[in-house]
């Protein structure tokens, strides 16, 4: 396992890894989003690549560009007030959030009516959602081998649109991502992320669900793999306690590579998207983007603001390089 320190002294890797990371969330975003559509499961069954066509982004890699913005602008060093400025600048002006989760749209509403942060969060009915989950992976970038500043700032981004387990979700992916970009193993990280949930939380209920069916079935994912869909399923099928887990549980049955852990996440249904962009984005800073295919980053490069406007055109990789620079 590595330290920060190794990366502050190998730059060329810890930008490898951060690029990998950035690039895994935005694959792992829009193949999910793929796999999911029942023309694609009608046809394919299991999704394996991308098809011909153009490329696009869903939320999930757009306001995790957002939350990158507000990181390289402020060197990691912000505060409440600068994350309400971003949304400000970037997510109410929006006249409607194109395929944005109700989460963040409930919280736009609130910043209009004059309700800043923390309370746009905390007077949210979808406060549990994992939209504050899905873009937290640049906190970790940026935070390497660092988990505990990891988890105060996926706190202070988070707090504009959850609260509770909304929070905790986002703090357990900045945090899985901290770790995985020092080469953490996958079961380690786990655990670890567990230490920041509060133990009396229904997130972590569900991640000791998720454990309690991977042992039952041997860790054998034609075992658990129908469990972890109906014993975590809830109503609202963005819900931290629902997605999150199955997002580690997608992990600990698959990560011998970058390609072999994705693939499975972004099959799993349900919000798939989420689910595999938070997996690519483990995966991503675990392996680096030397061990992703090539075809598959220049596919998904360039976000088509979908949702966030300010997004379309970004290259990912660019952010990915900066983030990775500024580890120090």
């Amino acid at each position: 396992m590595l330290k920060r320190e190794d990366l502050i002294k190998n730059p060329s890797l810890a930008v490898e890894k951060a690029v990998g990371a950035l690039c895994g969330l935005a694959i792992g975003d829009s193949l999910g989003d793929a796999a999911r559509k029942p023309e694609n499961q009608r046809d394919y069954g299991i999704t394996t690549d991308f098809l011909p066509g153009d490329s696009w982004s869903t939320d999930d890699t757009e306001f995790a560009l957002l939350t990158a913005r507000i990181l390289l602008e402020t060197g990691g060093e912000f505060g409440i007030r600068d994350v309400e400025r971003l949304w400000r600048r970037h997510v109410v002006c929006e006249d409607e959030l194109r395929r944005g989760g109700l989460s963040e749209v409930e919280a736009c509403d609130n910043l209009r009516k004059g309700i800043g942060p923390p309370f746009s969060g905390r007077y949210n009915a979808y406060y549990m959602s994992d939209g504050a989950a899905m873009r937290s992976a640049p906190i970790g970038i940026l935070c390497a081998g660092d988990p505990d500043r990891a988890a105060a700032l996926a706190q202070t981004d988070a707090c504009i649109s959850h609260y509770r387990d909304g929070i905790w979700g986002a703090q357990a992916v900045a945090v899985a991502v901290s770790l995985a970009m020092v080469d953490m193993e996958i079961p380690e990280i786990v655990n670890k992320v567990l230490s920041y949930i509060p133990e009396d939380s229904w997130f972590f209920a569900a991640m000791e669900r998720m454990r309690g069916i991977l042992s039952r079935a041997s860790y054998d994912i034609n075992d658990a793999w129908m469990p972890l869909h109906y014993e975590l399923f809830s109503t609202h099928r963005s819900t931290v306690a629902e997605a999150i887990p199955e997002v580690f549980g997608s992990l600990l049955l698959s990560h011998a590579s970058f390609k072999e852990g994705l693939l499975l996440a972004v099959n799993f249904g349900r919000d798939a998207d989420t689910i595999g962009a938070i997996a690519g984005a483990v995966l991503g800073a675990r392996y680096g983007l030397s061990q992703i295919p090539s075809a598959w980053v220049e596919k998904t490069r360039y976000p088509s603001g979908t949702c966030l406007s300010f997004t379309k055109g970004i290259d990912i990789c660019d952010y990915g390089k900066r983030l990775g620079e500024g580890i120090k």
